[in-house]
């Protein structure tokens, strides 16, 4: 597995990955919340207690890149985590089209890419890896407008994966082959093809936990 004892294992991103844990920070069976993280964090702990792996949720509803940014140092820097698992960039596109009349509310794709790449060669030297994972929108039509740009700003983190060499997991690929494989509707997992219910948000545990080389 990527991970080994008593490594401090910390997620940050949007609401995704918050849904209610604790401030400052969670942690704990109480403190991660109710999201994938919280599902990781208990699959983890308990298949592999012997780790003693301290696992921090500082994920933040309605977060983009600018915000990460803006709080890398007290959220991350500071908790000198061994691992970064970062899920960002949602909602970096999802203010361009629920905000059409202040473009300023958005991320354009070049600043996205800007604010990953500073947030990844800062944090590299100080961890021993980090885990990326792809923005997606629950859209099987990859011609939808939105769906399009998602896909756009998933290349960009693809992108940034390979050239710093960190695992990198496409979230939007992961729903396309669910939906197809079940031959389901997004709205059978999602009210607004966005936030997972609790099947959805298992789709998303497995996933990350088959990445990093978690034994079943």
């Amino acid at each position: 597995m990527l991970f080994e004892k008593n490594d401090r294992i910390l997620f940050i991103g949007d609401s995704i990955g918050d849904y209610d844990r604790w401030r400052p920070k969670g942690e704990s069976a109480d403190g991660w919340g109710t999201s994938y993280v919280a599902d990781v964090a208990q699959m983890l702990q308990s298949t592999y207690p012997e780790y003693r792996l301290r696992i921090m949720n500082v994920c933040t509803s309605g977060d983009q890149t600018r915000d990460l940014l803006a709080r890398w140092d007290e959220d991350v820097m500071k908790n000198q985590p061994d691992w970064v698992c970062m899920m960002i960039g949602i909602n970096d596109v999802w203010r361009i089209y629920d905000c059409p009349d202040r473009p300023e509310m958005g991320v354009g794709i070049e600043e996205y890419e800007k604010n990953l790449e500073k947030m990844i060669a800062d944090t590299l030297p100080h961890v021993k890896g980090m885990v990326l994972m792809t923005p997606y929108f629950m859209e099987l039509n990859k011609e939808d407008s939105m769906r399009k740009t998602m896909d756009l700003y998933g290349a960009v983190v693809k992108k940034l994966g390979e050239k710093h060499g960190i695992l990198t997991i496409d979230t939007q690929k992961m729903w396309d082959d669910f939906f197809i494989k079940g031959d389901l509707h997004p709205h059978a997992v999602c009210w607004d093809m966005i936030h997972p219910n609790t099947v959805g948000r298992k789709v998303l545990m497995r996933t990350f936990l088959k990445a990093v080389g978690y034994e079943w």
